[in-house]
């Protein structure tokens, strides 16, 4: 098969979502239908605890929510699809920030009975400020919610988002009797006694067929017809260049829990999402089809198995094909590399390849080599665009509790800061080591990760810091000498070893940008490529 062939079979997109609007759910529903797995974890049954297949760490398994993102591929209609789950809780976000610069479209999963929420905003901004297509999926119809329309309209007013209906249900909660497909022009009908298994769609060429009142009853069968109008004169028609360009979001309305709704998702996906598309480099534009092998590293996952302690670095390849046992070229190092065993996913399960394709995630087998937003070539020097780090929002000391662990500690934070877990600030006047993180959960999370992966037991320290910059001047100049000499005791370095300011409040930041005008304060690292 030709590298051109190979790139228009994948798509890669991600699932964003509040937690528990039913994201884990939906793409174990995905995997089901692509044949990758056999039977769905999330089903909330008493008799099986299985534990949803796209979640692997302990700490997941007993709070019930992804912390990291999973890698899923699974084939369908001839498709290779790769799906980046994220989590959606928002301790988590930076992890998911990360995520979405490897995705070439989103689906937005939104709960019917809560609408918009604001974990949902914030990544919807960072799709749209990279005009990301997005497709988006109401979740959860077989519950009471909120009105079809009165979402449409929250989606647009809260989102910014210009929508075209491609489902409708019929019904809802109690009532709810199924979704008229306008992508397909079809019904689907809900069997209450068999709620995990789909009925077959019916092809409806007419909507004013008779057949539909004796399916729904006239009086659904009315709303319908009424709904149907209503969105044909409101809403614009679906137009693939502006859904591509970011301008346009398709909807779909089902159940993932109930499998409803899900196919109809899955074929429109198939039907219209993007294959993979090119990326900016700091140098020029890098298309897939280029002969020549580049990727960006843009997750970090230790320990994936804690028998071996080994690190997985999570590759998206952007152009040309990656093949296993081939000298590649580490830009920031300048060194080669090659990888012996690289893996690919393929549901739950991870393989060894020997050769993947543009929009393919491969992970690497890493001994420390490799950084977030790390690129790597077939040997043009390049780099991608960084992948920015956000001030954090909670800062703390971190103790170490055993004397004797010192080793293992610092081993231990330095590769979950690689992994991108939280931030390193080391005081530059006594080397005290501060720990910052997006979400409290985060601490829980390093401080039992410590413990189980590394044997290293710490405490944490409370300290008042409200944001962290990073400080951007000119180090030879008396003005600066100043500002580091009144500031000293809130300098620190970062893992990069840039200057940071831990600024107390946003007072000390206004007031200290006012007197040293020349020393810029960012609230976000760009990692530059020393």
């Amino acid at each position: 098969m030709s590298l051109q062939q190979e790139i228009s079979k994948r798509k890669t997109f991600g699932i964003i979502s509040h937690p528990d609007a039913g994201k884990t759910t939906l793409t174990e529903k995905l995997l089901l239908f692509g044949g990758a797995i056999q039977e769905a974890g999330a089903v909330k049954s008493n008799k099986i605890k299985k534990g949803a297949t796209s979640d692997f760490m302990e700490i997941e398994r007993q709070r019930g929510i992804s912390v990291a993102t999973s890698v899923l591929a699974f084939e369908y209609r001839d498709h290779k699809i790769n799906i980046l789950d994220t989590p959606g809780h928002k301790d988590f976000a930076e992890d998911t920030y990360r995520t979405l610069t490897a995705v070439d479209s989103v689906i937005v999963v939104i709960d019917v009975a809560k609408g918009v929420e604001e974990q949902t905003e914030k990544l919807v901004q960072v799709c749209r400020m990279r005009n990301i297509p997005m497709i988006v999926f109401i979740n959860k119809l077989d519950r009471e919610g909120k009105d079809a329309f009165d979402l449409l309209d929250e989606v647009e007013q809260k989102l910014g988002l210009t929508v075209c209906p491609l489902s409708l249900p019929i019904g809802m909660g109690s009532d709810f009797q199924g979704i008229y497909n306008i992508w397909e022009n079809n019904i689907q009908l809900f069997l209450e006694e068999k709620k995990q298994k789909v009925g077959e769609s019916l092809k409806i060429d007419d909507i004013n067929d008779s057949q539909i009142d004796e399916l729904v009853g006239e009086k659904a069968a009315t709303t319908l017809r009424e709904e149907l109008d209503l969105i044909q004169s409101v809403y614009p028609e679906f137009n693939r260049e502006d859904y591509m360009n970011g301008d346009l979001q398709p909807v779909f309305f089902g159940s993932a829990l109930n499998n409803f709704g899900v196919r109809e998702l899955l074929n429109a996906f198939i039907d219209i999402a993007p294959m993979p598309q090119p990326k900016e480099s700091e140098t020029r534009l890098v298309k897939p089809e280029e002969q020549n092998f580049t990727g960006f590293v843009f997750k970090i996952h230790a320990n994936m198995d804690p028998k071996h302690r080994d690190r997985l670095a999570f590759v998206k390849i952007v152009s040309g094909t990656f093949k296993r046992n081939e000298n590649y070229l580490l830009v920031r190092e300048g060194k080669k590399m090659k990888f012996s065993s690289p893996n690919a996913f393929f549901a739950d399960k991870k393989e060894v390849v020997d050769e993947s394709f543009p929009g393919d995630i491969v992970g690497l087998h890493d001994t420390g080599s490799f950084r977030i937003g790390d690129t790597l070539t077939a040997g043009e020097k390049l780099s991608f665009k960084g992948i920015p780090s956000f001030s954090p929002e909670h800062f703390r000391y971190i103790n170490n509790n055993d004397p004797l662990k010192a080793k293992q500690l610092a081993k231990g934070v330095d590769q979950l800061m690689d992994e991108g877990v939280a931030q390193l600030f080391t005081l530059e006047m006594n080397g005290r080591k501060i720990i910052g993180t997006v979400g409290a959960l985060q601490y829980e999370v390093i401080q039992y990760r410590l413990e189980h992966e590394y044997g290293a037991k710490c405490s944490y320290e409370p300290i008042s810091i409200h944001k962290a910059c990073w400080v951007e001047a000119d180090e030879k100049s008396e003005e600066f000498k100043e500002f580091a000499r009144l500031k000293q005791r809130f300098l620190a370095r970062d893992k990069y070893d840039q200057l940071v300011f831990l600024a107390d409040s946003s007072f000390t930041i206004h007031m200290t940008q006012e007197k040293f005008p020349n020393v810029k304060l960012h609230f976000i690292s760009e990692f530059k490529n020393h």
